[in-house]
């Protein structure tokens, strides 16, 4: 048995295996000796520390919601321009790659939520964290006079995390479009949005 000090590493250790496997095998039928392929500890200590493995699921999906979120929230925290701080949080909203965990379990998680309800909740949740981002920059901006807004923060919000999650959707299924078209086509968009010049010349 795990010493009590190493609960939370180990812990966290199968959560991120958890994670590659899902990626690797998907997320229906998912195994304890599946998740110890990625891990230093064998099936007894996954089943150890989660006799259901729907815990560890859980788990994994609270994480990848937590971290994509904080990661969007810190990567524009630098800015003080709401024209560049808009262009920070459209980019952290795309994948950087094909290989992107994070990304990868969350879509997989996502359709899983059509059945569970914990999951519908978390990705629920996400969705109303992601809005915030944008209604907190869009409102900064037209506040400052810097955007000049042609719909409410909110909505603009809703069809900005809408476009991203589209075009993130497709990205990930192998669509022919490279992250940079991605991040000019969205910033296209939020220009009609905000009435304000955000592609590069």
């Amino acid at each position: 048995m795990a010493r009590p000090k190493n609960q939370k590493a180990r812990r966290e250790q199968l959560v991120h295996a958890a994670k590659q496997a899902i990626v690797e095998r998907g997320l229906n039928g998912l195994r304890a000796i599946d998740v110890a392929a990625y891990s230093e500890l064998g099936a007894g200590s996954v089943a150890y520390y989660y006799p259901d493995l729907g815990d560890l699921v859980r788990e994994v999906h609270e994480d990848a919601v937590s971290r994509f979120y904080w990661n969007r929230k810190q990567s524009s925290v630098d800015d003080d321009q709401p024209r560049l701080k808009l262009r920070r949080t459209i980019r952290s909203g795309i994948p950087t790659s094909r290989d992107d965990i994070d990304f990868q379990v969350l879509n997989e998680l996502h359709t899983h939520a059509y059945r569970d309800t914990f999951h519908a909740e978390l990705m629920a949740e996400l969705y109303r964290l992601e809005v915030s981002l944008y209604v907190d920059v869009l409102s900064e901006g037209a506040e400052a006079g810097e955007f000049t807004m042609t719909l409410s923060a909110e909505t603009a919000a809703s069809n900005l995390v809408a476009m991203e999650d589209a075009y993130g959707l497709h990205f990930m299924g192998g669509t022919p479009l490279e992250v940079d078209e991605i991040f000019r086509l969205i910033l296209a968009n939020a220009e009609v949005l905000t009435g304000c010049r955000l592609l590069e010349s």
